[in-house]
């Protein structure tokens, strides 16, 4: 056990968050993590991974886990108090039946249809950050492009203004932090934790502002369907939609971000493939899936077993945190040639960044088109692009991604 939490411990370094694979081969050659005084069990290869995104047990709720009911008795004791007011989680982390709902409601606001029509104005956006990048000379790649473009398009989707930017995209950054599995590993709250609980409210406050005027005047926007959408007589309650759309802000500013950086550093540190980029715009989609797999922004995932469960071998009593390093499954040799070169020509680009099974990633589609779009205009507006400094990391763990990445151009 002690050897086990220190592998995790390691991986919660922040020092480690440049390269974190060696340590990801290390678990994965090691098996499966028990921990059974700490309810956790850790996966790492790519079988096992998507045996427990498919199986029928696997929960998301993570007030289902023994750890949890644990630390809520506590709590109670601790805080004796009324907690019906308290907002729903987002559908991320609930089980049908509720789940299924959600989705299906949320999903008629998310079309295909409203990504496709989002294109024009993407393009638009690539087209004027690279120019101001041009104008400069060189580029924080993170600053000046991975960043302001998905945190555009978010704001134009759900009908966020983007003079509120930096105020939401401050409570995004910090709440992107509280999916770090801290608790899960270590039995103890993160150091931020207070930090993490003021920018929830206050998150949750400004959304139900905001809701307030989309009720009075409706927009084309997505949170303004997401207060019309209807299905069998059924709506969204206030509470779903604040819950709903704090998921989408954080996952609009944080996860795209890190794909197209990530991208743009896999190429720069492999200049054949962003010269190919360069001159064939229609290889972006197979980089943006290798990216997705060699170095996906959303690194792990949990689940929590609903009965006992037995993975690859192991037994899971009910209640336990099954944490699935999706990271390290991408990279296993037994489901991928090569696994550690990125190398966007492979026959078969398979990979668990966008999820399996009913949790599959709902914005997809969004991410592949922005990561499609910025991708293929940057090669081709900056074909003799390169590294100006080496990159500078995040704290994050599970939503591992860059802080800053220089680059120069001619």
């Amino acid at each position: 056990m002690e050897a086990s939490q220190a592998l995790l411990l390691r991986l919660l370094d922040p020092s480690t968050r440049a390269d974190p694979y060696p340590i990801y081969a290390e678990i994965r050659a090691h098996g499966p993590l028990q921990l059974p005084d700490m309810n956790l069990v850790v996966f790492s290869s790519a079988e096992h991974c998507d045996e427990v995104l498919r199986h029928p047990s696997s929960a998301s709720d993570r007030t289902k886990s023994t750890a949890a009911q644990r630390r809520y008795a506590e709590l109670a004791e601790q805080f004796p108090q009324d907690s019906s007011d308290a907002e729903p989680p987002s559908f991320l982390f609930l089980d049908p039946p509720d789940h299924t709902r959600l989705r299906r409601l949320v999903s008629k606001a998310f079309a295909p249809k409203v990504v496709r029509a989002l294109e024009p104005e993407v393009e638009s956006l690539v087209d004027g950050l690279l120019d101001a990048a041009e104008a400069k000379g060189s580029m924080d790649l993170v600053a000046d492009l991975a960043y302001p473009l998905p945190v555009a398009v978010i704001c134009r989707l759900l009908g966020v203004p983007v003079s509120d930017e930096p105020e939401f995209g401050r409570a995004s950054a910090i709440l992107a932090q509280a999916l770090d599995p801290v608790f899960t590993f270590t039995g103890q709250a993160p150091a931020s934790f207070d930090q993490m609980m003021a920018a929830g409210v206050w998150l949750r406050e400004y959304l139900r502002d905001l809701i307030a005027k989309r009720r009075a005047d409706p927009g084309d926007d997505l949170m303004s369907a997401l207060i019309s959408v209807e299905e069998s007589g059924d709506q969204l309650t206030e509470p779903e939609i604040v819950s709903t759309c704090n998921l989408l802000l954080i996952a609009g500013h944080e996860t795209t971000v890190n794909l197209i950086a990530n991208a743009a550093l896999a190429m720069l540190r492999a200049p054949e493939q962003w010269k190919a980029l360069a001159t064939d715009t229609s290889r972006a989609p197979a980089v943006v899936e290798e990216t997705l797999r060699y170095d996906p922004p959303v690194q792990l995932v949990s689940r929590i077993a609903e009965d006992d469960m037995m993975v690859g071998g192991v037994e899971v009593p009910k209640g336990d945190v099954m944490a699935l390093l999706i990271a390290a499954a991408n990279h296993d040799p037994a489901a991928v040639e090569r696994p550690d070169s990125f190398d966007p020509d492979r026959p078969s680009i398979r990979h668990l960044g966008f999820g399996k099974g009913p949790h599959f990633c709902l914005g997809a589609p969004l991410a592949r088109l922005e990561g499609t779009v910025a991708l293929s205009k940057l090669t081709s507006r900056f074909p003799t692009a390169r590294l100006a400094a080496e990159p500078a990391y995040k704290a994050n763990l599970t939503l591992r991604g860059l802080a800053a990445l220089s680059v120069a151009f001619e």
